[in-house]
């Protein structure tokens, strides 16, 4: 009758299938992170207990050597051996808590490159969006226009 009528269709983005997958891409590398942390969290805490075992085992060596009855060699020594494998486990936990520390590091670095990856993705999306709704915007308002000049022409005829 007057034209072609627009309807307002529903905006689609030709690259959701990517965004989708670079959003799953992000949650997978996000949770191999968390693991990370968790895992470093809980060899902290195995550094912590092997801390306490050896301030216990320090008190207690130095409470024999405060004892006033004779001294108990074997006992000394054992204590001192259990010390030196204690002040060793330390160490190898430390070593450990800094391969944790490293791998943490690089898998936040991942999870910050595949966020950027889905942040520009929905940036990209976001600004398609604007231009495909302002474009129906401007051809509705030509519509109206066309409409308006021929219904003006008819009755100034």
């Amino acid at each position: 009758m007057f034209g072609k009528r627009y309807f307002l269709k529903k905006y689609s983005f030709r690259l959701q299938t990517v965004l989708g997958m670079r959003e799953k891409f992000l949650e997978e590398k996000q949770l191999e992170m968390a693991k990370i942390a968790d895992m470093l969290n809980k060899q902290i805490t195995k550094l912590e207990n092997l801390l306490s075992k050896k301030e216990n085992t320090r008190i207690s060596l130095e409470n024999i050597y405060e004892k006033d009855e004779a001294l108990d060699i074997f006992g000394i020594t054992n204590y001192k051996n259990f010390l030196a494998k204690i002040i060793n486990d330390v160490k190898i936990q430390e070593g450990v808590i800094e391969n944790i520390k490293s791998v943490l590091k690089v898998k936040q670095m991942e999870v910050n490159e595949a966020y950027k990856e889905v942040k520009v993705l929905e940036k990209l999306k976001e600004k398609q969006e604007k231009k495909f709704y302002q474009h129906f915007e401007y051809v509705q308002a030509q519509e109206i226009d066309d409409i308006s000049s021929t219904r003006y022409k008819r009755v100034s005829v």
